[in-house]
């Protein structure tokens, strides 16, 4: 179905997009990344570390790294972290796939992060305002994605990843002769 192209799934933190990539990863034959992991691992830091150490440009930076060169191989379902649309040069790699945006309500969001202590950005006196802060920040990117998938509140990681199994072949470009490719200009 895919041919190879890779699978981006972004959103805010707490969306389930490992959760739901890993799943997406074994329908779809595909092997699964989550560049946080794959960020603590060049790293040898925690996130938190990372943060603490050397700040979030620091962080950004390695996270596009990270991306950039994962996005060089195909047969890949990754997850993203919250922030990778924030930086233009993660676009170019995204865009590499097909990129799905698990589009959360902030209030599951919250219930769903309400005692993660493992999450920088929402080390604030007002988590629930931080979080909303950084979703308007966030939006209109994460709206550039090929597929938007609304979550609900009652539904499971098993059931995301069959919704987007199942909008997939809509978003997918048919394979049709370029109008250039005509010889001679007949």
């Amino acid at each position: 179905m895919l041919k190879g192209v890779n699978v981006y799934l972004i959103g805010m933190m707490g969306a389930g997009k490992t959760s739901v990539g890993s799943l997406l990863a074994q329908q779809l034959g595909y092997r699964f990344f989550d560049t946080d992991v794959l960020i603590e691992q060049v790293a040898r830091q925690s996130i938190n570390e990372i943060f603490a150490n050397s700040g979030e440009d620091a962080f950004r930076q390695i996270e596009s790294q990270v991306l950039a060169e994962i996005s060089a191989y195909t047969n890949l379902t990754i997850a993203t972290g919250g922030g990778i649309v924030l930086r233009r040069e993660n676009w170019s790699y995204l865009h590499h796939g097909l990129i799905v945006w698990l589009d959360v309500p902030v209030e599951l969001l919250i219930s769903r992060l309400a005692d993660d202590t493992a999450r920088p950005l929402l080390q604030d006196p007002d988590p629930a305002a931080k979080l909303q802060r950084l979703l308007d920040q966030r939006q209109r990117l994460y709206a550039q994605a090929d597929l938007k998938i609304t979550v609900d509140t009652d539904e499971t990681p098993e059931q995301v990843a069959k919704r987007v199994i199942e909008a997939i072949p809509q978003v997918l470009k048919p394979a049709t002769t370029r109008p250039n490719a005509q010889r001679n200009g007949q």
